[in-house]
C-alpha cells in the first residue's frame, strides 16, 4: 500500500512543542515515520 500523503505547514510542527497539542502530534509523526504517510510542505507558504 503506498503511504498517503500529507500536506503539513509550520502548525503542525509547533504542535509538537505545545502541551496541548503534543501527544497527538508525536503520534501523527510516528505513523509519518512507519511509512504510513509521506509529508509534504510548500516552500510558499
Amino acid at each position: 500500500m503506498r503511504a498517503q500523503k500529507v500536506y503539513i505547514d509550520t502548525s503542525v510542527l509547533g504542535g509538537y512543542f505545545d502541551s496541548e497539542f503534543d501527544q497527538a502530534t508525536k503520534s501523527f509523526f510516528d505513523e509519518v515515520k512507519k511509512g504510513e504517510y509521506k509529508v509534504v510542505i510548500s516552500n510558499v507558504t
